[in-house]
């Protein structure tokens, strides 16, 4: 794999497990030499996964609507920054470069992004694996729901099992690969 899209919260939330699961993934996407694409923030987990990738001399891709430029939330050390017109826009320029993505803790941005990927997958826009860097069991809330959308008839078995997971980084990115191959 040589990229991979990673959707996480502009915030670093209350549990400092999910900082040190973002520095993680970060540290072993540059160890694979796996080009980070993410959404260009030099803030919150997005922050850490970036410095993480670049402070282990890994590569990174950033892709940013113009808005959050002009709030001068970009990260300063992208080695390439896409700036686009608005969020739509940011979220298609992400799905083209990346080969696969995962999802970390993050809130309302976080799940736009994770559910708009799975819709497309859902529709067969694309076949590029979707996983779940499940720390402490932060998404096991939303895979309940997520079974319950199918146990009640909204949700087909094989469109269920799109959403991969793992709590650690490297077993995840493991997975990632294996299903692409």
């Amino acid at each position: 794999m040589r990229s991979l899209c990673v959707f996480c919260g502009a915030s670093t939330g209350t549990n400092p497990l999910y900082r040190a699961a973002a520095a993680a993934f970060g540290k072993e996407l540059a160890r694979r030499d796996i080009e980070l694409v993410w959404g260009g923030g030099h803030v919150g987990l997005m922050g850490v996964v970036a410095d993480a990738v670049l402070d282990a001399g890994g590569r990174v891709y950033g892709v940013i609507p113009s808005f959050m430029v002009d709030r001068e939330l970009a990260h300063p050390r992208a080695q390439q920054m896409i700036v686009t017109a608005d969020m739509h826009t940011r979220k298609a320029a992400m799905a083209e470069r990346a080969e696969a993505f995962v999802t970390l803790p993050g809130g309302f941005g976080t799940l736009d992004e994770l559910f708009e990927i799975l819709t497309w997958a859902q529709l067969q826009l694309h076949a590029k694996p979707i996983g779940l860097l499940n720390v402490q069991g932060f998404f096991d809330p939303l895979l309940g729901a997520v079974q319950h959308m199918q146990d009640e008839g909204f949700l087909r078995g094989e469109h269920a099992t799109m959403l991969h997971r793992a709590d650690d980084a490297g077993a995840l990115i493991d997975l990632l690969e294996s299903l692409r191959a």
